[in-house]
């Protein structure tokens, strides 16, 4: 895995994350979709965890160089 591959991951973790919290604070608004806040949030914080993971693997990576 190179640099910009974890990173793209990191950045594609993130935006899951932030997904499922956009879904968390909707459904935490409608008494009928209660049930599914836990388990959106245990995914949000998964994917948000993924994120993170990657993001430090992407820091400890060599920076992609192409000479030209």
């Amino acid at each position: 895995m190179t640099r910009a591959e974890a990173l793209q991951e990191a950045i594609e973790a993130a935006a899951r994350a932030k997904k499922l919290a956009a879904d968390v604070e909707r459904n935490a608004h409608h008494a009928d979709r209660l049930g599914s806040v836990p388990r959106l949030a245990a995914a949000g914080a998964t994917w948000a965890d993924t994120a993170r993971a990657y993001a430090a693997i992407a820091a400890v990576l060599p920076e992609t160089t192409t000479e030209d």
